[in-house]
């Protein structure tokens, strides 16, 4: 029998989990550690925090979901991992031993960063956490009963520009249904060199889209922005530029989560962790990772900026390493498989949405290009979005990883595809030695 541990229980722990106790034959020990009891749809954050949903709406309880499907659930922080003797600690008491761990505790907040960033105290809000958010919702509900400036947006080294823009949209249509709008001027901060970035250059039709759209709203835009600091009454930029506000929402940059950290050889010099194509990691072969903690490339522009690892290229990251766990441990019989990295990502924008493609993320390495890329904007968006937040529950409710019928509709209506063969054993020993390169010794 093996141990087959994940670690977080969130939009790609969850499913993960769900995954390998489908593939695994029932022998085999399936265990899910969260710090928290609750599985929250992030995605949905952004209408929890300007009061348009309760956050239950968006929530299922761990302990009940896991039991339904024959899954382990430890409910704690892991406090000490080690990779050799494969051995796990929670809450400094509870031991967990594994055959193999996948990885999955997303990012960390690096609000320490900048001085006066984040909630914690700070003066500014983020809706990165079930926690974040409500004292988020808490502070706009006080906004509106006496509106002032408004700035939103996101400190440099940001990998994941889509809330910002979504709550910068969101809260300006929410102004002008409530008619506050003519009493607040609203800013948008940004480390991106243009509106529509988003961290991947080179999206067909993103920033003519998304700057005209800021533009009708009368959204004042600061790009290649770096904050440097914020106080209680305004936001501090490189360029010496001030931007007074009453509410300001802005994103953090991540960093890997405290127990990475600690363990020689994990992680890279940002805590994040690096992985060969099959997404084990290049030292300890019993080891995977996915989603946010992954480590992906930065973009080099003026202000840093991360790769984003969106919800479904997370999914697929774990699609790949549940597979690979299943090939080693001979439950299947199959090539090792290794994610495509497209991605699609709907943006909800009030009376309004974009869709933003690529596929993949990272542009192929000798031309510089996608397969393709492109921007669309309409209400559907906001249709697709919501109905895919209902799904995703669902999905959740019944113990559903990535079913095959989820993973055709993005092959037919998107063109998209999640995973491909990892292409031979060359290209996996390259990839070790230049990852082994880069971990933090």
């Amino acid at each position: 029998m093996a141990k087959v541990v994940v670690i977080g229980a969130g939009l790609g722990g969850l499913p993960t989990a769900y995954e390998l106790r489908h593939l695994l034959p029932k022998e085999h020990k399936v265990t899910l550690i969260s710090d928290r009891p609750e599985f929250t749809f992030i995605p949905g954050s952004i209408r929890v925090a300007l009061n348009l949903k309760p956050l239950e709406d968006i929530q299922l309880n761990l302990a009940e979901l896991t039991k339904r499907h024959g899954i382990e659930w430890i409910l704690g922080r892991v406090t000490a991992f080690n990779p050799e003797t494969k051995r796990i600690t929670v809450e400094e008491n509870r031991i967990v031993d594994w055959d193999y761990v996948a990885i999955a505790t997303g990012a960390s907040f690096a609000f320490d960063a900048v001085p006066g960033l984040g909630p914690d105290g700070g003066y500014t809000h983020s809706v990165c956490s079930p926690n974040h958010t409500l004292e988020a919702r808490t502070a706009w509900l006080k906004f509106l009963e006496n509106p002032g400036p408004l700035v939103v947006g996101a400190m440099a080294g940001v990998s994941c520009f889509g809330p910002a823009y979504e709550f910068l949209l969101m809260a300006e249509w929410e102004l002008r249904r409530r008619g506050l709008r003519d009493r607040v001027s609203i800013t948008f901060v940004t480390p991106e060199p243009y509106l529509g970035h988003l961290g991947l250059d080179g999206l067909s039709n993103s920033r003519q889209l998304t700057e005209n759209l800021l533009k009708k709203r009368g959204i004042e835009a600061v790009t290649n922005a770096r904050i440097t600091s914020v106080d209680a009454e305004a936001i501090a930029l490189s360029d010496g530029r001030e931007l007074p506000y009453q509410y300001a929402m802005i994103l953090p940059a991540f960093r890997g989560v405290e127990f990475i950290d600690r363990v020689l050889g994990l992680g890279d010099r940002k805590g994040f962790i690096p992985v060969l194509p099959t997404y084990e990691h290049p030292q300890f072969s019993s080891v995977y990772a996915l989603g946010v903690s992954v480590a992906l490339p930065e973009t080099k522009e003026v202000a840093p900026l991360g790769l984003p690892k969106t919800g479904q290229m997370t999914e697929a990251m774990g699609l790949a390493v549940t597979h690979n766990i299943a090939v080693k441990l001979g439950a299947i019989a199959d090539h090792l498989k290794t994610p495509t990295l497209e991605a699609i990502c709907f943006a909800e924008f009030g009376d309004t949405g974009i869709a933003y493609v690529a596929a993949p993320v990272l542009p192929d390495p000798e031309t510089g290009k996608r397969r393709y890329s492109y921007a669309l904007q309409g209400r559907w968006v906001n249709w697709v979005k919501a109905a895919f937040e209902k799904y995703f529950l669902l999905k959740m409710k019944l113990g559903w990883g990535l079913p095959w019928f989820e993973i055709l509709g993005l092959r037919i209506l998107f063109g998209l595809s999640l995973l491909k063969n990892c292409d031979s054993v060359q290209e996996k020993a390259m990839n070790k030695n230049s990852l082994e390169a880069s971990i933090k010794r």
